[in-house]
């Protein structure tokens, strides 16, 4: 919670849900940036697995990216990680909130397209 404190270009936020269990945790947030433009951000992780969406939308919610690691896609590179900008699916690096959280500030503060 500390980045999205932090982040000049955050407008709000809500957690959704947050779980730890075990030797695991899951959490579900939304954060609406000062674009309007919204992150629905989700993820689970255990010993034996992690999954994760982290879908971003304009203020119209129209898809800008969506990053996730669902098994589809084997062509790509990154398999299982990739991310969805308008129609194309293309290898993703970003596989953590925080990056996806720096690409997006990034992006909002004039310094990325995609």
């Amino acid at each position: 919670m500390k980045l999205l404190d932090a982040s000049s270009v955050v407008a709000d936020y809500e957690v959704l849900d947050f779980k730890t269990f075990g030797d695991g945790w899951y959490y579900k947030i939304e954060v609406e940036f000062e674009d309007r433009s919204v992150l629905h951000a989700r993820e689970y992780a255990d010993a034996e697995e992690r999954n994760y969406s982290f879908h971003w939308q304009d203020e119209s919610n129209q898809l800008r990216i969506r990053w996730d690691n669902a098994p589809n896609h084997g062509h790509i590179s990154t398999h299982p990680h990739h991310k969805h900008v308008g129609d194309d699916v293309r290898p993703s690096d970003e596989i953590a909130f925080a990056e996806v959280f720096e690409h997006i500030e990034e992006h909002l503060r004039g310094g990325s397209n995609g």
